[in-house]
């Protein structure tokens, strides 16, 4: 699947972006194991993402070595979860 939103931070495409509260909490996670990403950078990876699939309702983009797992709900793109990956 090939998606094109344009890249406005917070809004893609006329979706808000919304991080869960686990997603949130992925930053401090990660931070413990020295890696370091800014929701900018998470954002960046569902609005212009290198390859994006789609299971079930969710989507998951790759951008840079970071993957992004997310889905579309109420009008709004869903951060799931995130992790570094080679």
């Amino acid at each position: 699947m090939d998606f094109q939103f344009p890249l406005v931070p917070g809004i893609i495409k006329n979706y808000m972006i919304r991080f869960t509260k686990y997603a949130n909490d992925k930053f401090d996670i990660l931070n413990k194991h020295k890696v370091y990403f800014r929701k900018e950078q998470i954002e960046e990876v569902v609005a212009a993402p290198d390859k994006v699939s789609k299971k079930n309702n969710y989507f998951y983009a790759r951008k840079e070595g970071i993957k992004v797992i997310y889905r579309k709900e109420d009008g709004a793109i869903k951060i799931i979860t995130f992790f570094p990956v080679k």
